[in-house]
């Protein structure tokens, strides 16, 4: 390694013969490895018989360790981050620290590899050319369903990430807000023994998960078709007001003024100047 660098490096999310040879020879040549659970990651290491410097960097102690690991990068040696399965960053630690190195001048360079959610997308069966990752919701009811009431109307996909104890209780409330027959593909212990996807409606997977107690255990990714476009009803007439008014005024006051004076639907009206 010619020049002090942090490599992103991506592991297995289960098998381990998804790591590929070069996150090896980089995990392998490194000075040190950032990792989210050492312990876990040390495993993993032993496993391919890498012997490595290991130092834990996650949520609560990441503002600190970047500072250390720029230190080490001045020092003109090389770091790659690590979390626990998958690729750093996405929903796991990782933010903090590659922005305090890049900020402080140091190149990152990501080593590409597993992605639980793109994994589940690409053997999914859902429409794939937009998407939006929003991760993990809420971990209450009420705060659950207020968010997915947010997401009811996008049209592109929709990927989550969930957790054994909660997903029958997410599911429940993906059907109250988008509706039973919205349909959605469970995709649960990717690339590991018990790997499934299973892909329905809300309501059916509600069903059959509740059916199998076995269904409900393990990491998951919940992947929800995005909703049906709307055809508009405005008038030509409506839509002139409206883009007359939005000329000066915001999107929600211009959308409210063109309802009173056209008769045309307020939320129609405003779904047209933002979307």
């Amino acid at each position: 390694m010619s020049s002090p660098r942090l490599y992103v490096v991506a592991t297995p999310i289960g098998n381990l013969g998804d790591l590929s040879p070069r996150a090896q020879q980089i995990l392998a040549e490194v000075d040190l490895i950032a990792a989210e659970d050492t312990r876990h990651s040390g495993k993993l290491l032993q496993h391919f018989n890498i012997k490595a410097n290991l130092i834990s960097v996650h949520d609560h102690n990441e503002r600190q360790r970047a500072s250390l690991i720029i230190d080490r990068l001045a020092a003109g040696e090389s770091v790659a981050l690590v979390s626990d399965a998958g690729t750093p960053i996405i929903s796991d630690p990782g933010f903090v620290l590659v922005r305090a190195v890049k900020e402080a001048g140091f190149e990152v360079s990501p080593v590409p590899g597993c992605c639980a959610f793109v994994a589940a997308l690409s053997a999914s069966g859902m429409p794939s050319d937009r998407f939006s990752f929003i991760g993990f919701l809420p971990a209450k009811s009420g705060a659950r369903v207020k968010a997915l009431e947010a997401l009811a109307d996008r049209q592109e996909t929709l990927i989550f990430y969930e957790s054994t104890h909660r997903i029958v209780d997410s599911l429940k409330d993906m059907a109250q807000a988008l509706g039973d027959q919205r349909r959605v593909c469970v995709a649960r212990e990717l690339t590991k023994t018990f790997e499934t996807i299973h892909t329905d409606t809300l309501g059916a997977v509600i069903e059959w998960m509740l059916a199998d107690a076995n269904q409900q255990r393990g990491e998951f990714v919940v992947i929800v078709e995005g909703a049906a476009p709307v055809e508009t009803l405005l008038t030509q007439d409506a839509i002139r007001v409206l883009e007359l008014l939005a000329a000066e005024l915001p999107p929600k006051k211009a959308a409210a003024l063109a309802a009173d004076i056209t008769g045309a639907n307020k939320k129609e009206l405003y779904q047209h100047l933002i979307g």
